[in-house]
């Protein structure tokens, strides 16, 4: 079992005829399962073409009545990729991953509001995407560095996605999903969404919790795993360790009157039962001494 996505998962790309929804295409597909999940592509005007044998459809809705597909992932470029997740939203696809990352705030602001009180679950946007490995990945991240586990990761950072994921394979650890739900202000799904789910999968024992500056997300998780987690879960916050005069983190990092910061959020975690780590290069090492 794994959450979100699986082996019998059925996906469309949308914007599959530019060169980075092409490129990442073709990895997804050829990586564990791959070839029997990515059945479609949507590009407007582009209909009744294929890439590399996918079909290619003018709409969202056309691509699922064609083919069943019921999650997307979107590489449109960032002026229009707002409007390709309404689009998704409309068709009432289960899940919608979208990687784009500048999507403009406001666009995003919109798109939010419209997603009240529909079925579709998003992740993203600016995200690498969600893999359970060895049956399926969908996103941007590198499919060889995973393998099968008991381990769940959610993280705001792409990269650290990767790391706590190097880290848990130099400790013989796989993992069940990792999901990266991206680090813009106006997103889909939070750590505590995830976080539920992975309490509720029989297939995950422990989970890495990666967060970075700005706003209180991780915060109410934390809140959450103290009363409710059953699993332990081992956090880290981008930005702790930020050389002088920069800072680790996404743009849409943002403190406001001193709260926000890697600091809080550590502190509240450590109050709420979570094992912390200040130094990045030790999450995998922490994890595997709480199992």
């Amino acid at each position: 079992m794994a959450i979100l996505i699986n082996k019998n998962t059925l996906v469309m790309t949308q914007g599959i005829t530019g060169k980075t929804g092409q490129f990442h295409t073709r990895m997804c597909r050829d990586y564990a399962n791959g070839r029997s999940c990515f059945v479609a592509g949507v590009t407007p005007g582009k209909g009744g073409q294929d890439f590399e044998g996918i079909p290619i459809f003018n709409t969202v809705r056309e691509a699922g009545e064609k083919t069943g597909a019921t999650v997307s992932v979107i590489y449109v470029p960032s002026p229009f990729a707002a409007a390709a997740i309404d689009e998704a939203v409309e068709a009432e696809l289960d899940l919608v991953i979208c990687i784009t990352e500048g999507i403009p705030v406001r666009d995003m602001i919109r798109t939010r509001y419209k997603m009240r009180d529909k079925k579709t679950v998003l992740i993203g946007p600016n995200c690498p995407g969600v893999i359970t490995p060895d049956e399926i990945k969908i996103g941007i991240m590198p499919g060889h560095i995973h393998k099968k586990g008991r381990i769940g990761v959610v993280s705001r950072s792409g990269t650290l996605t990767y790391e706590a994921v190097g880290q848990l394979m130099e400790q013989g650890l796989g993992q069940s999903t990792c999901v990266g739900i991206g680090g813009d202000p106006v997103n889909g799904f939070k750590h505590i969404d995830v976080m539920k789910m992975f309490n509720e999968d029989p297939d995950t024992d422990a989970v890495i919790m990666v967060g970075e500056i700005g706003g209180n997300d991780e915060e109410d998780c934390a809140r959450w795993i103290k009363t409710n987690m059953q699993k332990p879960v081992v956090g880290f916050i981008a930005g702790v360790t930020a050389p002088p005069g920069k800072r680790m983190g996404h743009a849409g990092a943002i403190i406001s009157g001193g709260k926000g910061t890697a600091q809080a959020k550590l502190a509240v975690m450590e109050e709420c039962g979570i094992k912390v780590t200040r130094n990045p290069a030790e999450m995998g090492k922490l994890l595997k001494s709480v199992l």
